[in-house]
């Protein structure tokens, strides 16, 4: 029978690492008092306070309970170690085995907590991607580039949520919004703002030579509710209506239901036509410019503009974080971590946890 005791022994070490950092005891004591607070019968009265309470409350009880379930999953296993060993039986190894490695990867994602340092890093957000230069070619590479990050929500179990694109002018497209729910999107999504270029034989070519195309990636926190950090003054806004089009499907309204909202002071301007309603987009077109408004006075509070959002440049050459490489050659390369794979399709599909992991690792370093 092998002995497991060091495997087992580095296993406890983490958990009792990841009890410290993810502040266990504290959690549970805060757990205790709003477990209190959501039983209230008047909580729900004033609804901000209601969705603000019962949303800590999920996130406090996610956490107690994931420790608190691994650390049961560490003494089973260590159990069933113990007796295996007592009675030499090697046919408990295969299970022992398969048991370590879950609860090694369950310690993983949990260690990628510790790398959240931004203020903003648990909420949602909200992306912007515009093409580049490249013309056609960056128009598609834009259109790719929403579909990668919709399919990574996908696997992430996250919501997506398209608000408002541009058509390009015989394919892919201009520019589009949407926000990202779930928990830690915004933290997850920051190493992503910034130019990415494509590199690939160009399917809009007809001599088939090699292309390269840049597209542009703007990530903002998204807060349901910014009464309390920015206040919007109807007579700052121009609101102009328009006719919905582009891929929304049955949402997409025949009538003049799309909005279009500009901030004259800032110049800010944000559009949503995926909603059935004037009323509804206008909502949430609302939303996202206090969303975008506060991430410019977070900005103004901080002596450096790339404190919580990095810089923006004009997505053009050598301006890149990423390049993603199909021709010659197959290979995504991240210019900041050096982090790259061979995997360009998988890539593409949605498998960027890697990157993103490797930017909250660099970005610790650079701290």
């Amino acid at each position: 029978m092998r002995d497991y005791s060091d495997d087992l022994a580095a296993l406890r070490k983490r958990l009792t690492e990841a009890e410290g950092y993810l502040d266990l005891e504290g959690s549970r004591a805060r757990l205790a008092d709003l477990e209190k607070e959501v039983g209230r019968a008047d909580l729900w009265d004033d609804p901000n306070e209601g969705r603000k309470v019962s949303g800590e409350y999920t996130r406090v009880k996610e956490d107690v309970d994931a420790l608190e379930r691994l650390k049961g999953q560490l003494e089973d296993v260590e159990t069933l170690h113990q007796l295996a060993q007592e009675e030499g039986d090697d046919s408990q190894e295969p299970e022992i085995e398969q048991a370590i490695a879950a609860l090694a990867r369950q310690l993983d994602a949990l260690e990628l907590r510790s790398l959240f340092s931004g203020e903003y890093d648990e909420f949602d957000a909200v992306c912007e991607i515009h093409a580049g230069a490249g013309g056609t070619d960056a128009q598609d590479w834009a259109q790719m580039m929403v579909r990668m990050y919709q399919r990574w929500a996908e696997n992430r179990g996250f919501e997506f949520e398209l608000d408002d694109i541009s058509e390009g002018q015989e394919a892919g497209i201009l520019s589009a919004t949407f926000i990202l729910k779930g928990r830690f999107a915004y933290g997850l999504l920051t190493g992503e703002q910034g130019t990415h270029r494509l590199v690939r034989i160009s399917p809009f070519d007809s001599q088939a030579r090699r292309q390269t195309s840049f597209a542009s990636m703007l990530v903002v926190p998204f807060i349901e509710d910014l009464s309390d950090e920015v206040t919007i003054d109807e007579k700052d806004l121009r609101i102009d209506t328009y006719r919905s089009s582009g891929a929304g499907g049955q949402h997409v309204n025949v009538t003049d239901s799309a909005v279009r909202i500009t901030h004259l002071p800032t110049g800010i301007v944000v559009s949503c036509q995926n909603e059935r309603s004037q009323m509804q987009n206008k909502a949430r077109a609302m939303q996202v410019l206090a969303a975008k408004l506060a991430e410019r006075q977070r900005e103004e509070r901080r002596a450096e503009l790339e404190a919580i959002s990095g810089p923006t440049t004009q997505a053009s050459w050598g301006t890149q974080i990423r390049n993603y490489v199909m021709a010659p050659y197959q290979m995504v390369k991240d210019d900041r971590t050096k982090y790259e794979t061979g995997n360009v399709q998988a890539v593409l599909d949605g498998d960027l946890d890697a990157f993103m992991e490797a930017y909250l690792r660099w970005r610790r370093t650079q701290q």
